[in-house]
């Protein structure tokens, strides 16, 4: 009964700072003010302060050690409470340092954009221009320009890694990507033996399918394939696929919404997505953060996208993703204590996303959101699924950069990173640097400053993705894992609001994925089903 009533205490405190500070960052996103960003920092570190309180985390420690409780919830509770305090147990001065820091370098990230003679160009604009010119000294010019974010923000980004590592050891770690681990119940070790496996079950397939996407790509910029460099892809870092084989992807949104479709497609299966696509902001305009996300402002229902939509595929696959990270928001039991009311993890979150994104690249899916007709179904299938296949290879080698030059990072940030950067791109992606570039490229991710020890949760929420699709395929569906038709199967729907969202966070994430998928986590459907190439 005390640590019932220290819980509701504190939610009491904690509940409206963090909506507080929710919504400051949503205006500051959605602004690119200054004002605007400092007021989202002052609210963050008042909300981040509540967890430097020393007694308090001795009391919650000795809860929890004690192990005295007759409710599995707040034993549950216990153990978040632990290990959020845990991680503020410094300076609070080096606490608002490190908060200050990293919304001002945010801030940066959100306002830049490239400018090549004198025209500026939009993070769309990037891709659009990457995507469509055959020029090379235009494209190098705008892949450049869109590089120039990394020398901007490099003093305070390695003042804020240093920092972030100084709290680290503070806490008794040996560095903040270790903290990072532990605080967020991951395991490095075992998350280095996942990525060592699928180096090694990626590699030869990746680098066949890279020889001929690069002299698919050589051919279009009439240059060798040995004279392909970073800028000849179809986005500045090679994490995504570019169009090849003739297939019009963009073509097919011509004339349509994909948020109208994505809208559509959800509620089919169960999911109402108008409240959450109400509040959101969706379209493009100078100043706001260019990239796009999901947040829940207040875990009581107010849940909204920011994005910055075309009518194209990119967009299309966009608006599922973050539509998956709201529904997951939206159907977690709503009954549930508010510590509880959210995701085990960020790869939970992220697998939702992942699975509902992926049927952007679906022919099935594409059909039925399109209308197209059986036979045209029929006629590029095969070349989409193989597109499929090759927009996960080429991810996957792309989270292997950023998973270990992150790790490398936290643990010798006073190494030479711009050379480490291209060692590792060039080892794991086979990407060749550009001959005599000495620029941060690696200070140009912004999920460095804003998702620090994040981007790992992709491939884990892409391996749970896959884990959803065969235990949907064998326990719910059944039929070819390749020719199901999702649209309207409301059974789909009340697998995942009830099934996988409805518990919230009241069971540690591996747990979770063991309960909802009947096995744990496992690269093997992943491998089935993109790695392994079908006959």
């Amino acid at each position: 009964m005390e640590f019932s009533k220290f819980v509701d205490d504190h939610v009491a405190v904690v509940a409206p700072l963090e909506k507080g500070s929710s919504l400051a960052y949503w205006k500051a996103a959605t602004t690119g003010s200054d004002e605007d960003y400092k007021r989202y920092s002052e609210l963050t570190l008042e909300f981040e302060k509540i967890y430097t309180d020393r007694e308090d985390f001795e009391y919650v420690k000795s809860i929890r050690e004690s192990g005295e409780f007759g409710d599995g919830r707040l034993a549950r509770t216990a153990d978040l409470l632990y290990l959020r305090y845990k991680g503020n147990q410094i300076d609070p001065l080096l606490l608002g340092k490190i908060v200050e820091l990293g919304t001002l370098v945010e801030n940066r990230f959100t306002v830049f954009r490239a400018e090549v003679d004198g025209k500026r160009y939009t993070t769309n604009d990037v891709y659009h221009v990457l995507r469509e010119e055959t020029d090379s000294g235009m494209r190098r010019k705008v892949w450049e320009a869109s590089k120039g974010v990394g020398r901007i923000v490099l003093t305070d980004l390695m003042e804020l890694v240093r920092l972030r590592n100084e709290a680290a050891r503070k806490n008794g770690f040996d560095n903040y990507y270790t903290m990072s681990m532990i605080l967020s119940e991951q395991n490095e070790e075992e998350l280095e033996s996942v990525f060592a496996e699928l180096e090694e079950l990626t590699r030869e397939p990746y680098l066949e399918l890279k020889n001929q996407l690069d002299a698919s790509l050589a051919k279009r910029y009439g240059i060798k394939p040995e004279e392909i460099r970073p800028w000849h892809y179809h986005d500045p870092y090679f994490q995504e696929a570019p169009q090849t084989d003739g297939i019009d992807f963009d073509g097919y949104y011509r004339g349509k919404d994909p948020v109208v479709i994505a809208r559509g497609f959800y509620e089919s299966i169960g999911m109402t997505v108008g409240d959450i696509l109400e509040r959101s902001d969706l379209y493009e305009r100078e100043g706001k953060n260019p990239h796009a996300f999901c947040t829940d402002i207040d875990r009581e229902g107010d849940i909204r996208i920011l994005a910055n939509m075309k009518n194209d595929n990119y967009w299309m696959e966009t608006i599922l993703h973050e539509l998956g990270h709201g529904v997951y928001d939206k159907y977690i039991d709503s009954e549930l204590p508010f510590l509880l009311r959210q995701y085990p993890h960020l790869c939970s979150t992220e697998a939702s996303a992942m699975y509902f994104g992926r049927l952007a690249q679906d022919p099935v899916w594409i059909k039925h959101a399109l209308g197209l007709d059986e036979s045209e179904m029929r006629r590029f299938a095969p070349r989409i699924r193989k597109h499929l296949r090759m927009k996960q290879l080429i991810f996957t080698r792309w989270c292997q950069t950023m998973f270990h030059f992150e790790r490398a990072l936290y643990k010798d940030p006073d190494r030479d990173l711009d050379t480490l950067w291209w060692d590792i791109v060039e080892k794991y992606q086979y990407v060749s640097r550009p001959e005599g570039r000495n620029e941060p490229d690696w200070a140009t991710k912004i999920h460095i400053v804003t998702s620090p020890v994040y981007y790992h949760n992709y491939m884990l929420g892409e391996l749970i993705a896959s884990q959803f699709h065969y235990h949907i395929m064998s326990e719910i569906l059944g039929g070819d894992v390749d020719e199901v038709d999702l649209y309207g199967r409301k059974e789909v729907g009340r697998y995942f609001t009830d099934v996988v969202y409805g518990p919230g966070n009241t069971t540690p994430w591996g747990e979770h994925v063991e309960l909802v998928t009947g096995e744990p986590l496992t690269a093997r459907h992943f491998v089935a089903q993109f790695i392994k190439e079908s006959d």
